[in-house]
């Protein structure tokens, strides 16, 4: 028999969770779980967190791994970025030195897998294949003057796959890079355990309506400015998230601050009638959408192309644009019945179209054969 050779993967990541109630990063740990359950697969992770699967390994240093955690704790990159603007410059050039130094360091592995378009820019003067996934902040800054042609420059020396993780993205990729990389849409996946949820929405006849979102003002969008005529007494609004910008939270909001996965999945999702997120931040496919979609729950979302990519308006969720159409959103699921069905085919197109993160990892498992040129 024909021994595999692994495929040594350096996986790259500025947020990572520290703990089983940490919420930052909790899907790149998905991933990598996955990732890593893939007999076929050596994976060195240069990420905040020692809390690793036994099959992976994290090749950051101590005072890489500490700094990084203190860039989780005031919020991540990319919303040191845009909270702090020109003022950021020392903390992004401290990340890109310490990219610069552990790409040099961290040679001798056949695939680099970086998440956040802008992380790839120390691999210059490097030629090691890429796979760089495109999550929706990093898309966003692509308008900043000279960004594309930084990246040009780093993709243009290797063979390099970039993944978004939503198709409306792909048009300004493809015009931006497609000449010297592929783009190829890689989904991220959803714990299996949300298609398995029993729903029993509206039980006490009352409407609970959820948001889960990092406060900002972008995030919440104009959700309490058009929700204070809709909910109160028979629709609650139960708001979840951490405050990351001084936001005044109206009366009517129960705010309940961060939340746990285990705790959406084993008390919200069952009970609640949708999920609701009025954002106009840059997204790109936003995952609390797609595991409540799997638990069932019909989405009432603004409109934007990371929304519009993923609910079909009237069938699966309710696109709004106006307060009116929030209103008429939030009476269409009045009763349980038309909570139920919407639900359904929510939970339908996500099992179809989207998965488990075991697919998710499949998925990008082909692009690092497909890179290499090996057969699967």
């Amino acid at each position: 028999m024909t021994k595999f050779k692994k495929i040594k993967v350096l996986f790259t990541s500025t947020s990572y969770p520290l703990d089983d109630k940490d919420w930052r990063g909790v899907f790149t740990a998905k991933l990598v779980e996955a990732l890593s359950s893939d007999n076929k697969i050596n994976l060195a992770l240069w990420v905040p967190s020692d809390k690793l699967p036994p099959n992976a390994k994290n090749i950051s240093t101590v005072s890489e791994a500490d700094w990084l955690k203190r860039l989780m704790k005031q919020g991540g990159i990319a919303h040191i970025l845009r909270t702090r603007g020109p003022f950021a410059v020392g903390t992004i050039l401290r990340l890109l030195l310490s990219l610069r130094n552990m790409y040099r360091r961290e040679y001798n592995y056949d695939i680099a897998h970086i998440n956040w378009l802008q992380n790839a820019i120390p691999l210059w003067g490097s030629s090691i294949p890429a796979v760089i996934s495109v999550l929706g902040s990093d898309f966003g800054l692509l308008k900043f003057p000279g960004m594309i042609f930084l990246l040009r420059a780093v993709i243009n020396q290797r063979k390099c796959i970039l993944a978004p993780n939503a198709d409306w993205m792909i048009p300004k990729l493809k015009k931006s890079f497609g000449d010297i990389a592929e783009i190829r849409s890689i989904s991220y996946g959803v714990d299996k355990r949300y298609f398995n949820i029993i729903r029993q929405p509206q039980k006490d006849k009352t409407c609970k309506w959820i948001a889960v979102t990092r406060l900002t003002e972008k995030k919440v969008g104009p959700l309490f400015n058009w929700g204070k005529d809709v909910f109160g007494k028979d629709n609650e609004l139960h708001l979840f998230g951490p405050m990351q910008e001084p936001l005044s939270i109206p009366e009517w909001v129960v705010y309940h601050g961060p939340v746990s996965p285990d705790e959406l999945w084993d008390k919200w999702f069952p009970l609640s009638s949708g999920l609701i997120t009025l954002s106009r931040h840059d997204e790109g496919r936003p995952q609390v959408i797609l595991e409540a979609m799997a638990a069932g729950l019909p989405v009432i979302a603004s409109d934007m192309p990371a929304h519009r990519d993923i609910i079909k308006h009237g069938e699966s969720g309710w696109i709004v644009s106006t307060p009116q159409d929030l209103k008429d959103a939030i009476s269409f699921f009045n009763t349980r019945e038309a909570v139920i069905r919407t639900g359904e085919s929510a939970r339908s197109w996500v099992l179809k179209n989207i998965g488990t993160w075991n697919d998710c990892a499949g998925r990008y498992i082909t692009a690092y054969h497909d890179l290499l040129g090996r057969s699967r």
